[in-house]
């Protein structure tokens, strides 16, 4: 238990490093604090606050910064939330410019997040294997290009537009729609590839252009089917001093790629996790000691959920990305339940 000068310190040393990113040590610190306290007397507390493992030393400095330990000690008792109204309005204002599609609310929120975090944020849509095909639309856009809009039994909705090599007619894209509702309908969404092997004849009796079309439709249908994984802001790691170190750097990004290990980090109980790079239990699946983690779920159904994510060095300011992903994931959820007219 911390004693409340001890609690001062060690929350002011957090801010301030993360503000910085530079060890913060105790002629700053009186500078800092509001209480008065001696020179002394602040590095006392801040060496009984290393031995509880709340801060620890760098090579570099004499000061000290936050351990991961200390990170999650500040964020589970110490946090307190912050966003602003004028960040609020900013949301509402974009999101309610016009009705957007589930897969364009994912991308958008992505964007948000890593613009105003300045921070890369990564977001995990809704795992489609686990629901199955209801009805499939094809909207023609010319002659060599259409539109195909998925729509699984819980409502999601995905628009993916596609290229023919080959012109091809109204009339065979409707009667492919038709034969594709017929023999799809119901099916999981994992089966469906292996499904449309199956009935690739039948389109080839009825349909002129049947391969183009099935090359195209297939093309597009495993883009609806894989993991939905976007990614935005991988720049602005190059501007935090932790991945200057080009190796380290190399490995973030080669982390960033890794639509799998988003998946693992995605199973977490309640609805926001944080890992940190050297915590226990966590590096396993960062493997990088200055990362860290934020996620946060949203829920579109009792089966249908996401995730929000935030990506960073351990020194980011969790009281404002944590607010902020609370806000845009209720968003999310309140949008899809607009969509779906709830």
């Amino acid at each position: 238990m911390l004693t409340n000068r001890q609690i001062i310190i060690f929350k002011t040393i957090v801010d301030e490093f993360t503000r910085t990113a530079e060890p913060v040590g105790s002629k700053t610190l009186m500078n800092l604090l509001d209480i008065s306290c001696s020179s002394a007397t602040i590095r006392n507390e801040m060496a009984a606050l290393e031995e509880l493992g709340l801060l620890e030393k760098t090579h570099t400095s004499s000061g000290r910064i936050p351990s991961s330990k200390g990170y999650r000690y500040y964020v589970e008792n110490l946090m307190e939330r912050q966003l602003d109204e004028e960040v609020k309005n900013s949301l509402q204002m974009v999101f309610s410019e016009r009705h957007y599609s589930m897969d364009e609310i994912v991308k958008k929120s992505c964007d948000i997040l890593s613009q105003m975090t300045k921070l890369t944020s990564v977001v995990l849509g809704p795992d489609s294997h686990c629901q199955t095909l209801q009805h499939i639309q094809l909207i023609p856009i010319s002659e060599k290009s259409a539109v195909a809009i998925f729509i699984t039994d819980t409502g999601y909705t995905v628009n993916k537009t596609f290229q023919f090599e080959e012109n091809v007619s109204v009339e065979d894209i409707q009667t492919c729609c038709n034969l594709l509702n017929e023999k799809l309908s119901g099916t999981p969404i994992c089966d469906v590839l292996e499904r449309m092997k199956e009935i690739q004849p039948l389109l080839a009796a009825h349909i002129s252009r049947h391969e183009v079309l099935f090359e195209a439709f297939v093309s597009a249908f495993v883009k609806f089917a894989s993991d939905q994984v976007y990614c935005s802001g991988q720049s602005n790691m190059l501007y935090q001093p932790e991945f200057a170190d080009i190796e380290k750097l190399k490995k973030l990004m080669q982390m960033l790629e890794d639509s799998s290990l988003w998946r693992q980090l995605a199973n977490h109980e309640g609805d926001v996790a944080i890992r940190i790079g050297n915590d226990t239990g966590s590096n396993q699946l960062l493997q990088l000691d200055d990362v860290a983690v934020v996620a946060r779920t949203f829920k579109l159904s009792d089966h249908e959920e996401g995730q929000l994510m935030i990506v960073g060095p351990t020194r980011m300011q969790y009281n404002r990305v944590i607010a902020l992903m609370e806000y845009m994931s209720k968003a999310i959820e309140q949008m899809y339940k607009d969509e779906q007219g709830g």
